[in-house]
């Protein structure tokens, strides 16, 4: 195992702890917005969520795509091992590629109805704070990895990109579900390339018109591009969560595992 994979290896749990951490302390001194249900609660489901969906991920991928990009790059496997260019080059590409991917795979748990089953769990939380960014199905989790692994071996993703990527997809996750209070200017300069947490609480919104668009997950640029981009929502006047699962005694943790085998919402 290379050194540069150990080193970033061991600097990803502190990162996305210290996410959790800071965003935290953050919303409680600076809450865009009072809870409306139990936030001990909520937390008590989506944290063991997170604590299962993590042990399994890397249990089963985190080999696996190590293996997969050091293959790829002894072998000039993929698109960037067979062309030509500066390092640093090659690592934002990989980035920016990732990044692509994980809006595309975001997109299309919306729109294809078993994909949805499974996301709507994470869409069901009925505010969103920092622990939104980790309340997800572990089916979601095990197929995105394996469009991850796809990815990985088509592009030939360096293993530093991967690793500065997944930093920064945490950090950034974790920063637009957070229940931020946020300067409108900041947030005006930081949605023409990144994800401010006025943008994704739109996404979060229990109108499917509005929810089906923001899929951005670092940048914004995917958005725009697409047209997939919606800014003009009044923040005050947005409901979070799905229109058909409003019982929050109806969202723990063990009905959040079955809900993907329930009946089929929008």
């Amino acid at each position: 195992m290379s050194l540069e994979w150990e080193t970033l290896e061991v600097l990803k749990l502190p990162a996305y702890l210290g996410g959790v951490l800071l965003f935290l302390l953050i919303e409680l001194a600076y809450s865009y917005r009072p809870s409306t249900v139990s936030k001990a609660r909520r937390w008590l489901t989506n944290l063991p969520l997170a604590m299962v969906n993590g042990v399994v991920y890397i249990l089963i991928f985190g080999s696996s795509i190590a293996g997969l990009m050091l293959l790829a790059q002894e072998h000039n496997l993929g698109l960037l091992n067979a062309i030509a260019m500066p390092y640093w080059l090659k690592l934002a590409a990989g980035v920016l590629i990732l990044d692509f991917f994980i809006w595309l795979w975001h997109l299309l748990n919306h729109q294809v109805p078993l994909l949805w089953r499974f996301h709507r769990v994470h869409h069901s939380d009925m505010n969103m704070d920092v622990s939104t960014a980790s309340r997800f199905h572990l089916g979601e989790i095990l197929l995105s990895g394996l469009v991850r692994l796809a990815v990985i071996y088509t592009f030939g993703i360096p293993l530093m990109a991967y690793l500065l990527f997944e930093i920064l997809v945490n950090l950034s996750i974790q920063f637009h579900h957070s229940s931020l209070r946020i300067s409108p200017v900041f947030e005006k300069i930081w949605v023409l390339l990144l994800v401010p947490p006025f943008l994704h609480r739109i996404h979060h919104s229990v109108k499917i018109k509005e929810r089906d668009t923001n899929y951005g997950v670092i940048f914004s640029i995917w958005d725009r591009f697409f047209g997939t981009l919606l800014t003009r929502v009044e923040q005050e006047g947005i409901l979070i969560g799905i229109g058909s699962h409003r019982e929050f005694k109806q969202l723990g943790f063990f009905r959040l595992l079955a809900m993907p085998f329930t009946r089929y919402t929008r």
